[in-house]
């Protein structure tokens, strides 16, 4: 393909925010890995990867899918924070390349050897980071570097990952370091904007008791399930862990009290923040128990990325690709669906770990809703996504000219 073919391809509405394609993209490839996912699981497809199959899917979920999201989302907050254009056009498709090559190059690894597996998987994540923190260094916003570096946290989990299951056989450790910075990044954000987009729709259109704003409390939630964290990942199976977790999980259900889901029934694109915030807990509590086998690691593992994660990034996706293609932030039936769906798949595959008599038709279950809630997303959202979208009933074409992050 010719360079002026490339640059017409970037300047189409798709790549004009961050948003566009990581989500569209990384909903995608999360609801069709899990189907691909399921016969490799019983044996009936084999994956051409370095990594054993259950490594593949997990690594697929945590740096596969979830750095897609991720980059999205802060591809297109970081203009709101510096005030400055945002990435686009030729870069934004180059890193779009980078992250499909990642893809490629993991499932293929047995192929291309491992470690050029690694290069060009992690080589995305690191461009991510650079562009991220020179955006934040440019427009001088240190408040929000936190975040910047959580994500290096994860490109770091993800070298440790290949290396890990090149020399280990099967990753572990890399694996916990994933989770917990997935857990992190939904406290420190989902604390932020979970209060604040409560607030705002009930000041308009529900008065009365308000969400109590991200505040010390907040702070020291984060910092105490930073600790909690590092000391699961360090020592996953130890007594003391065990009780910083269960500790730190009921300080989140106190946080989750704080901002006044119960109001919010009348919302969908609300309600679903703080459900799926309310797997963060559920995470904590069921990882805690495990110590003492009243649940299985899986359990709490899952609550975390099935349902806390899965659950989170839909709702994330779905406000976001509503607010800034101009759309009103209110739920229709298919997202409502979509929302549904999510929350069956994270309820299956957390009762899978913890009823193991059922596993298989409740993993199926799992897998199945998984797979509808993302691709039912990437086919809903695809004409607002590729820069096609309906306002107040005239089909418009969306520009390229960044919108206000909601």
């Amino acid at each position: 393909m010719m360079p002026s073919r490339l640059r017409a391809i970037a300047e189409a509405p798709l790549f004009s925010a961050g948003f566009r394609p990581f989500f569209l993209l990384g909903a995608f490839y999360a609801g069709l890995s899990v189907l691909v996912w399921i016969p490799a699981f019983h044996g009936r497809l084999a994956i051409a990867s370095s990594f054993v199959p259950r490594d593949w899917h997990i690594h697929e979920m945590l740096y596969g899918y979830l750095s897609a999201v991720v980059t999205g989302f802060l591809f297109t907050a970081i203009p709101n924070w510096t005030g400055r254009l945002p990435i686009r056009g030729l870069p934004l498709l180059g890193l779009v390349l980078l992250w499909i090559a990642g893809r490629v190059a993991v499932t293929f690894s047995a192929h291309i050897g491992w470690l050029a597996a690694m290069l060009v998987d992690a080589s995305f994540l690191l461009l991510v980071v650079i562009a991220a923190a020179r955006e934040i260094a440019a427009g001088k916003n240190w408040r929000n570097l936190p975040v910047v570096g959580i994500v290096g946290c994860l490109l770091f989990g993800d070298i440790a990952f290949h290396l890990e299951a090149r020399h280990v056989v099967m990753a572990d450790i890399s694996i916990r370091i994933g989770v917990a910075v997935v857990v992190l990044l939904i406290s420190l954000i989902g604390g932020r904007v979970i209060p604040s987009f409560t607030r705002n729709w009930l000041v308009r259109e529900n008065p009365g008791r308000l969400p109590v704003p991200f505040a010390r409390f907040d702070k020291m939630v984060i910092v105490l399930s930073a600790a909690a964290l590092l000391l699961w990942i360090a020592d996953p199976a130890g007594a003391v862990t065990a009780g910083f977790l269960a500790i730190v999980g009921v300080l989140h259900i106190v946080r989750l009290a704080r901002w006044a889901g119960d109001r919010t029934t009348r919302e969908g694109l609300l309600l679903i923040l703080h459900i799926g915030y309310a797997f963060v807990p559920a995470g904590f509590l069921l990882t805690a128990a495990s110590w003492s086998n009243l649940t299985t690691p899986s359990a709490g593992l899952h609550a975390w990325m099935g349902g806390a994660a899965g659950v989170m990034t839909l709702a994330v996706m779905s406000r976001a690709s509503l607010g800034h293609t101009g759309q009103a932030l209110h739920a229709s039936r298919g997202t409502l669906a979509i929302y549904v769906a999510i929350i069956v798949a994270a309820l299956a595959r957390v009762c899978a770990a913890l009823v193991p008599d059922h596993m298989l038709p409740l993993l199926h279950t799992a897998a199945l809703a998984w797979a509808l809630a993302f691709i039912g997303f990437a086919i809903a959202y695809a004409p607002l996504l590729i820069g096609y979208r309906k306002t107040r009933g005239e089909r418009v074409v969306a520009t390229a000219r960044p919108s206000a992050p909601n």
